[in-house]
Formats: C-alpha cells, sequence, structure tokens
C-alpha cells in the first residue's frame, strides 16, 4: 500500500484534534519556511507564541491551542479558525516590523453577539467574528503603519479605530471604514446624559457602534 500523502495526513490529525480550521482562496500558497506568530490576548492574560502553518499546511497542535487562545471569552466558547486571518496578521506585523500582537477580540458566539446586540453596541448581525475570520488587534508601535499596510495587502475588511487605538482585519469582503474625532461619540449618548467611556471595554464597544452605524449608511 502507498504511503499517505503528508497533506491528507495533516488533515486527519487536524481533525483527531477538534479544531475547525478554515483554509480560504487566500491562504492556498505554501510557505517557503514555517509562518510563527506572538500574541497575547488582554481579556485572559493568555499568550501563544510559535508557528501556526508550514509548506505542508496548518500544524494540528498549533491550531488546537489558537482554538482555545482566540475563544469567545464571554461563553467560553472555542471556534472556527480562519489560517487566511491568521496570515494576514503575520503579513501585516512582518510589514510594520512589531515581533507580538495583542488580540482585542477574535471568535464571537451567536450568543454573544445576540447579548452585545441587545446592549445597543451595533454589532453585525453576520459579523466575520461569527466565523473565526476576523481578529481586533493592537500593537506597541507602529499602528498607523499597520492599517496602511492591511490595506496595501487587500485581503478583507480593515478597520481602523486610531482614537481606542486598534485595527479589525478579516478575510470577509474587500471593504475598509475609519473612525476619527471624539465629536463622534456624542451620538450614542441620550440627551442629558454626562460622561464619556473610560475602560478600553467600553471604547472599544461604543467604535464597534459607530462603525456599525457608518457602514449602514454607505449601503
Amino acid at each position: 500500500m502507498p504511503d499517505t500523502p503528508i497533506s491528507l495526513k495533516r488533515r486527519t490529525l487536524l481533525a483527531a484534534c477538534g479544531a475547525l480550521v478554515l483554509v480560504s482562496g487566500r491562504a492556498l500558497a505554501a510557505p517557503s519556511a514555517p509562518r510563527r506568530l506572538s500574541l497575547r490576548n488582554m481579556h485572559t492574560g493568555e499568550s501563544f507564541d510559535g508557528p501556526y502553518r508550514d509548506a505542508d499546511g496548518p500544524l494540528p497542535d498549533a491550531m488546537g491551542d489558537l482554538a482555545t487562545f482566540l475563544r469567545d471569552h464571554h461563553a467560553n466558547k472555542s471556534g472556527p479558525v480562519d489560517v487566511g486571518t491568521l496570515d494576514f496578521l503575520a503579513d501585516v506585523m512582518e510589514a510594520v516590523g512589531q515581533p507580538r500582537a495583542t488580540i482585542l477580540s477574535a471568535f464571537r458566539t451567536p450568543e454573544t453577539n445576540a447579548m452585545l446586540a441587545r446592549r445597543g453596541l451595533g454589532v453585525a448581525e453576520h459579523s466575520q467574528h461569527l466565523v473565526g475570520r476576523a481578529l481586533d488587534v493592537t500593537f506597541p508601535a507602529r499602528l498607523p503603519d499597520a492599517h496602511r499596510s492591511a490595506l496595501d495587502l487587500k485581503r478583507g475588511g480593515v478597520g481602523w479605530y486610531p482614537s481606542s487605538h486598534f485595527l479589525h482585519l478579516d478575510t470577509g469582503p474587500l471593504r475598509n471604514w475609519e473612525m476619527f474625532g471624539q465629536g463622534l461619540l456624542d451620538g450614542l449618548y441620550a440627551p442629558g446624559v454626562r460622561g464619556r467611556p473610560k475602560t478600553v471595554k467600553q471604547r472599544l464597544s461604543l467604535h464597534r457602534a459607530l462603525a456599525r452605524r457608518q457602514m449602514l449608511t454607505r449601503r
């Protein structure tokens, strides 16, 4: 009997590790060297540091670890991992010389999405976060350069939130949006309500709502 092809063995191992790995058309090209990522999750404090794919495809152990690392921390549930989105992030990091990124948001369950919608946070009904194809990230330096590099790559969606110091990357349809200025926050407050968001979580939620409103007005 002929040997089992390496790619088939890899798919079998990925199935066994329980991680649903998405490999889109944008991620078909085999890298000349193993791809690596160094990441920290802002909400859980967990880290991932190591290779996630090689010339034969995604690494099963790494995909299992990343599914846990990128889980919905509200529901404590893991979801699919899109290798193309990881490549998108890795290419942006390489372009701007950033060795490490902080993950602010990744996979989101429908239950969490509905909860955020009930709170009036303006989440998209068909968000790419729901299918594991989106990451909200920040870097310690050169975030504006990362934004420009992400646009140049033309891999999918790019959202730019300079006031909250983060970047949205996804491998959905090609599009981009930007949210500038503190004055844009006024429309999210009821008449007579005073104050401004204080925490990172509050700022992220408000800017996501603003982005949603902006996209709806463009349709």
